[in-house]
């Protein structure tokens, strides 16, 4: 018989709490945020930055950047851009410049940050495939950036990593050598290599989810989900025991 009123007590507990808890904390995952900041690379004298928040495969990411060439061929001058995905996770330094021309392009570049993973368009195509389209870039000398974007599998484990790293290019051939500004992009051969070299650059880091709570902070949600569940078992245990009475009455 104690068997029996334990089983009757026990199973609407865990019948009422076990779902409550399970769905309250699939829809309490929050969003992780994450910043750049942007610096010059090149000679670009700009600068930037950059705040990326992701909720699933969703990113919100908003962006100031000044600083930058400001035009081409008597138009406000494009800068594509990217998050840049699966290498080291850093801007490369001077070093990476292999020929010798005074300018690290976008494939000495690539050892350090890595391939295209998402393209920061205005518009349309995110994907690697618009990542020297020009006419979704955003442009001039400075500009603000705020677009809601889907991420890939790849660019998504990448940010999660800490290898993901944002840069933005396009550079002013007045500032570069004689041999750089003569050369062709070894991206885009009509254009020259100032169009698609790198301008700024950062890596892409988390940010903090906020300080330990005190009174109504972090934690107290938590508190509130645990008080009702307690709550809710106290009542179910109450109405299983008026149950168990009711039948020990019936039994006598």
């Amino acid at each position: 018989m104690r068997k029996v009123k334990a089983c009757l007590l026990l199973a609407p507990v865990a019948a009422f709490s076990m779902p409550f808890v399970a769905s309250t904390a699939a829809s309490a995952a929050p969003a992780t945020n994450y910043s750049a900041t942007l610096n010059p690379l090149n000679h670009a004298s700009g600068s930037g930055m950059l705040s990326l928040t992701m909720n699933g495969n969703k990113a919100t990411v908003t962006e100031h950047v000044s600083g930058l060439a400001a035009t081409f061929m008597n138009g406000p001058y494009p800068h594509v851009q990217h998050i840049h995905i699966g290498a080291q996770g850093k801007c490369p330094t001077a070093a990476a410049d292999k020929n010798g021309d005074g300018v690290v392009d976008t494939a000495e570049g690539q050892p350090s940050y890595g391939a295209i993973g998402t393209t920061l368009s205005t518009k349309g195509d995110t994907s690697p495939k618009a990542g020297t389209d020009v006419k979704i870039a955003p442009g001039g000398g400075s500009f603000d950036y705020s677009r809601t974007i889907t991420l890939d599998a790849k660019t998504m484990s990448s940010v999660q990593a800490g290898t993901a790293v944002i840069v933005v290019h396009g550079l002013d051939p007045t500032t570069l050598s004689k041999k750089a500004q003569g050369e062709k992009s070894n991206l885009v051969p009509s254009l020259p290599l100032a169009a698609t070299s790198p301008a700024l650059c950062g890596p892409l880091t988390s940010m903090p989810a906020g300080g330990a709570a005190t009174g109504g902070g972090s934690t107290s949600g938590v508190e509130d989900v645990w008080m009702f569940v307690a709550g809710g078992a106290a009542l179910t245990a109450a109405g299983a025991a008026l149950v168990l009475r009711r039948l020990a009455t019936s039994t006598h």
